[in-house]
């Protein structure tokens, strides 16, 4: 597969109102990096970001979307896209998520526990719905990365992607907000497993690592999210999104 355009997400993570993020998903673990979801995305927007990724992690939690008065409103402030990802385990729950304003939107629990229902979310919103893999050494996460599943990554990936599914975010938890840098052999495998585009996720430190993902866009990797680096400034957005159009961009 060949990718004409590598996106740098960057992730807004939402938790009684308030941008933060966790250490490898866990929740006792959290860093708050603002009380304006708002104000954070037009940040953002304003320096050049393409997409925003918005994860509901009191829905993740709860089973069901618990933000969705947050995504609305920063949906209603933005021009550029945004996914959402965070306790989107039926139609009812999916729907209304794109309804607040995302155009996209991810679901993990449902395809590792109930793959049937998954399969038909997939064939119904199409390519409005993206797989969430999160994995912890292989194997997939779920509920918020709160139970483990007996499903190796690429072996849900391919049965979704034979399901319908037509992207996925694969994200490696074990180094989700630790900046040790991202599972770049793990996304490669599975991106070379699949038909669909791959979004990276986790462990972003620097530019470099940012450059290593982007080597993997023929293979259809198509983009990165970036959370804590660029909160603690370690990864600057403009700089990012200049060096990707520079030197990898078609």
């Amino acid at each position: 597969m060949t990718n004409q355009r590598f996106e740098v997400i960057p992730a807004i993570d939402l938790r009684g109102g308030r941008c933060v993020r966790l250490r490898q998903g866990d929740y006792a673990r959290e860093t708050v990096y603002g009380d304006d979801p708002v104000a954070m995305a037009r940040r953002w927007e304003a320096e050049g970001a393409r997409w925003l990724h918005l994860v509901d992690l009191d829905g993740a939690r709860a089973g069901q979307p618990a933000q969705l008065e947050t995504v609305r409103r920063v949906a209603a402030a933005v021009r550029i896209p945004i996914q959402l990802g965070g306790g989107l385990r039926d139609t009812d729950a999916v729907r209304a998520a794109l309804d607040a304003g995302a155009e996209r939107a991810i679901v993990g629990t449902t395809a590792a526990e109930d793959p049937e229902r998954a399969g038909r979310l997939f064939q119904e919103f199409g390519d409005r719905l993206i797989l969430g893999l999160d994995a912890r050494e292989g194997r997939v996460a779920v509920r918020g990365w709160e139970a483990a599943s007996d499903w190796d990554a690429v072996i849900l990936a391919q049965a979704m992607t034979a399901a319908g599914a037509r992207r996925i975010i694969y994200t490696d938890i074990c180094r989700d907000g630790m900046l040790v840098g991202p599972a770049v052999e793990s996304t490669r495998r599975l991106a070379e497993a699949v038909p669909v585009p791959v979004i990276a996720s986790g462990g972003v430190s620097a530019l470099e690592d940012i450059r290593r993902l982007a080597e993997l866009a023929p293979l259809g990797v198509e983009g990165v999210i970036v959370g804590r680096a660029l909160y603690t400034g370690q990864v600057h957005l403009a700089e990012a999104l200049k060096e990707i159009a520079t030197h990898f961009d078609v």
